[in-house]
């Protein structure tokens, strides 16, 4: 298995496969997307394509890695286009979560007579009972969100805003499918990353129908794309840091054992659309979380210090938390009279 990562130095942009401790730059790669493309082309695996253009130029990856090299890590995907890049996700799909979302809403869900089940668990309990299913076989529907378009992603390093109008900000550590739709129109999976697919729960909190708009803003993805990973159970760690100290932190798990749904089924409903199977465009599709530390009663502030990491998928993600000034007045639509 490879893991690639792409970097920018000014307007130069390099891509390199991390061979600890260093990053081995590709001969004339840009881009893990021109890469994915002309392996498509070439009818290759994108592993194989990149041991070809290996080369003996090396990077110190603990530099790049804490800032201190000219060279920048930058998300191990994009598009230059970035409204061609949907970034979306799945929700309610681990066991460990579930309980969390369920109490979450359980205090602004009203139960129906002689239904005690909140929304989100009958959500849940669909995908435990229909999630998987067998081959050629269609399986139930999982919950689906938007995140945005391309500019909304950032690396490792970059800030995660809580917007003016946002009431809150709070980690969701999560490894996202990286996905390009060939000249045929079909889905290929790229690989996967580690991500931190950033929510407002406060918001969500009121009202399950608030799901969507909390779910509008700035995530995280990287630092490193792994191509083909094993993602039977992943273990890893989520943590958030404040002044220097471990504020919360988490053992977390997530691969198909921990999920009432499979992958293949969380992309066929992805897929199905014809929408999102316009060639050529790139898709970030993020599985879903374990635990939020949202769910032990931490708010996020100004300056605190998330970190996710999983095993097999490279060095951790680390994203600083900004704080947007408070929206004070409504945004005015112009009418074109």
């Amino acid at each position: 298995m490879s893991r690639l990562v792409q970097l920018r130095q000014g307007n130069a942009r390099r891509v390199a496969r991390v061979e600890e401790p260093s990053l081995c730059l590709l001969d004339g790669v840009e881009s893990v997307l021109a890469l994915a493309e002309e392996a498509i082309a070439l009818g290759v695996s994108l592993s194989s394509l990149a041991d070809r253009r290996a080369t003996r130029e090396m990077l110190d990856y603990d530099q790049v890695y804490n800032g201190a090299s000219s060279w920048r890590l930058i998300v191990p995907i994009d598009h230059p286009e970035p409204a061609r890049c949907l970034v979306s996700g799945t929700g309610l799909t681990h066991y460990g979560s579930a309980s969390s979302r369920d109490k979450m809403h359980a205090a602004t869900i009203p139960a129906q007579p002689g239904e005690a089940l909140t929304d989100s668990m009958r959500m849940f309990r669909a995908g435990v009972e229909g999630g998987r299913p067998e081959p050629h076989c269609l399986g139930a529907a999982p919950e689906w969100f938007y995140k945005g378009n391309g500019s909304a992603l950032r690396a490792h390093g970059e800030a995660l805003v809580v917007p003016g109008y946002a009431e809150d900000g709070g980690e969701e550590a999560e490894i996202a499918g990286v996905y390009v739709v060939d000249a045929a129109g079909r889905p290929r999976r790229i690989g996967m990353a580690a991500g931190n697919e950033f929510s407002d729960h406060k918001f969500e909190k009121h009202n399950y129908l608030n799901l969507a708009g909390s779910k509008l803003r700035t995530c995280a993805l990287g630092p490193e794309l792994a191509v083909d990973p094993e993602f039977g159970l992943v273990r890893g760690r989520v943590a958030v840091e404040r002044d220097g100290r471990t504020l919360w932190e988490r053992e977390i798990a997530t691969g198909e054992q921990e999920m009432c749904h499979s992958v293949a089924n969380i992309e066929h409903h992805h897929f199905k659309f014809e929408a999102h199977r316009r060639p050529g465009d790139v898709h970030v599709h993020y599985y879903g979380a374990h635990s939020l530390s949202f769910s032990d009663q931490v708010l996020l502030a100004e300056g605190d210090v998330m970190t996710i990491q999983f095993g097999g998928f490279g060095r951790a993600l680390r994203n600083p938390v900004t704080v947007a000034a408070a929206l004070r007045e409504p945004v005015l639509v112009q009418p074109l009279a």
